[in-house]
């Protein structure tokens, strides 16, 4: 079966960095849109970057603009987001998700996207 899992959730320190990992299994992991999205405590899910693991194409929301980076290690399968910059508002539970089909950007929010069990980020003094 398809699947996503995160790592590398922590606390860390305001202006502080961490590296979000996603492994895939169980399906092609090249020319699909990875999403990762995040949930503050509180609030709604909130987009943060999207990814194509073919091209390499990547999308940043403002917020975390020049601050995350998204890159990929395809032999691993493995989707990653590097935080640098860290501040309270980061603080969240990251999913990383992938669009319903190959080839396909119907979005994170469409109905057969697969999400990860997403991890824990708490940026705090």
């Amino acid at each position: 079966d398809a699947q996503l899992v995160e790592s590398g959730g922590g606390l860390v320190q305001p202006g502080g960095s961490l590296r979000l990992s996603c492994a895939a299994s169980g399906f092609t992991f090249s020319n699909y849109w990875m999403y990762w999205v995040r949930q503050p405590p509180g609030k709604g899910r909130e987009w943060v970057s999207a990814f194509h693991t073919g091209s390499g194409t990547t999308h940043y929301a403002d917020s975390v603009k020049d601050r995350f980076t998204v890159s990929r290690d395809i032999a691993a399968n493995t989707v990653y987001l590097q935080m640098n910059n860290l501040n309270p508002d980061d603080t969240a539970v990251y999913y990383c998700v992938r669009d319903v089909a190959v080839g396909t950007m119907m979005g994170w929010r469409a109905n057969g996207a697969l999400w990860g069990q997403g991890t824990q980020v708490t940026v705090s003094s």
